[in-house]
């Protein structure tokens, strides 16, 4: 079935695999053209090629990187002339423990990569074509974020950054931007593995809705966030969790 070009085009960071491609999936299947990102440069192209050449532009690079958000942004523009919407979904957690011996210096890097950089994407974006033209910017969170993470404290404390930086967007760019945010339990991805790898059935018993998270649970909240049918929703953050929050303080 051929899909209707809807005009639009998105910037999709952290979309080799996973969350990110799952959201580009569900981007282009409505007719958007997307221009992602990623560290790896064969995972991108293969991305593209699945994609579609002709509806999908990578550009290669690290989040934190200040060329590449340049870059990136200068990409849309110069293939496609516009970028409407922006998903900030590249992120890092490569450490786990305890808060009190978590080095500084990993802190950082994480912050760096999950906050400074969505921030950085977004500042560009803004200045290129959304200030004139608008748009919106969805920031992926972390129920990490909004609640407490045990060993994985410092990715937890840059995705609660991450929900308040979509607030503080969300006020600064109205009318003319909508800032959201979605905020996942475990889905199944490379990235998040580590947490059900082994015993997914077990981790799956946890949650009310019988199972784990998968990308395209995650590409059907961002394509409504970034659609009209979501057009009075601004400075949210929509906790994507199936109902493990439900248990809380059950004992």
């Amino acid at each position: 079935m051929t899909v209707q070009d809807s005009g639009k085009v998105a910037l999709i960071t952290g979309a080799s695999r996973g969350i990110g491609y799952g959201i580009a999936q569900a981007l282009v299947a409505r007719g958007d053209r997307v221009v992602i990102t990623g560290r790896g440069e064969d995972a991108l192209k293969e991305a593209v090629e699945r994609l579609g050449a002709d509806r999908a532009v990578g550009v290669a690079g690290k989040a934190h990187d200040e060329a590449h958000q340049a870059a990136a942004v200068e990409r849309a523009m110069e293939v496609f002339g516009r970028v409407d919407f922006l998903i900030n979904n590249a992120g890092t957690n490569p450490v786990f423990g305890p808060m009190a011996e978590l080095d500084l210096g990993v802190a950082r890097k994480v912050y760096e990569t999950n906050v400074i950089s969505a921030l950085g994407f977004a500042q560009r974006t803004w200045k290129a074509w959304q200030r004139e033209n608008g748009g919106a910017i969805v920031n992926i969170a972390s129920v990490a974020g909004v609640s407490a993470s045990p060993f994985i404290g410092a990715y937890g404390m840059s995705k609660a950054a991450m929900v308040n930086l979509t607030l503080q967007l969300a006020h600064e760019f109205a009318p003319v931007v909508r800032v959201n945010a979605i905020a996942p339990a475990v889905v199944k991805t490379k990235f998040a593995e580590a947490l059900y790898e082994g015993r997914e059935a077990e981790a799956a018993a946890a949650y009310p809705l019988g199972r784990l998270g998968v990308p395209e649970d995650i590409g059907g909240a961002a394509e409504f966030l970034t659609s009209e049918k979501s057009g009075w929703i601004t400075g949210q953050t929509l906790v994507i969790d199936g109902g493990i929050f439900l248990n809380a303080g059950v004992g």
